[in-house]
């Protein structure tokens, strides 16, 4: 092989120098192996999830506090215990990192909501059930998150600006529970679903006025869900009842 000079006696190594080679090994080639690898990954997803909530917290923590036009990008890292550049990473706006305190990881929920559903369920069904279900159940905490959205214009564009980020969940929910789609079909599908749901948040947000000059938003919000996506029925069982 050329790796030993020519007339040298080539020793079997002894048990010292097999031990002194594993342990090199492990200290200077540890990270190829792929366990090592996938552990190190998942560490990093964890510290960058965790830098997540902590960040969209503290925005909605001082939103509350002082309004939201009193919150400085600068404010909510410190916070948070993090650099104005690393919260850049995260947010691009204030509205957005507040935003996020109460719609994070809806999309996965309503993706898991959508393939969890009996199978006897229309695909139609399967869909509106779980959206109505996550959008109007945003559990006590974030209720007064919501009052806060709906009565600020930027929070509330921010807001319906977040229904975008379901298409790709949903479109991967729609093929696991149709199996044989084709999946540029299941996507456009998804995509008019999130179509759906920024119309009616749009009319839901439209500020309306109750006595004393209190700003509420317009209608049930479970009523204009079900309403923005009835016209969709009719293609998502079509779809559903592939054969």
């Amino acid at each position: 092989m050329g790796l030993v000079p020519s007339g040298r006696e080539v020793r079997a190594p002894t048990l010292g120098r097999k031990v002194r080679a594993r342990k090199f090994a492990r200290t200077h080639f540890c990270w190829h192996t792929p366990g090592v690898t996938t552990r190190r990954a998942g560490l990093r997803e964890q510290k960058k999830q965790a830098t997540r909530e902590a960040l969209r917290e503290a925005a909605l923590r001082l939103a509350l506090a002082r309004g939201p036009a009193n919150v400085r990008v600068d404010d909510i890292a410190e916070a948070a215990g993090v650099s104005p550049r690393t919260y850049n990473n995260y947010f691009s706006s204030r509205e957005q990192a507040i935003v996020a305190a109460v719609t994070a990881e809806r999309e996965a929920r309503i993706a898991a909501a959508v393939v969890a559903r009996p199978a006897g369920d229309r695909l139609s069904r399967a869909v509106v059930e779980a959206v109505v279900e996550q959008y109007t159940d945003p559990g006590e905490h974030h209720r007064d998150a919501l009052l806060l959205i709906t009565t600020h214009t930027e929070l509330r564009e921010a807001f319906i600006a977040t229904t975008g980020a379901l298409e790709h969940p949903l479109a991967d929910a729609i093929t696991r529970r149709v199996n044989g789609i084709d999946p540029h079909t299941a996507l456009v599908l998804a995509a008019s679903v999130a179509a759906a749901i920024r119309v009616a948040l749009q009319g839901w947000v439209r500020p309306g006025t109750a006595p004393g000059g209190l700003v509420v938003p317009s209608g049930s919000l479970p009523d204009l869900l079900r309403t923005a996506l009835a016209p969709l029925a009719p293609a998502l069982d079509a779809a559903g009842q592939r054969p």
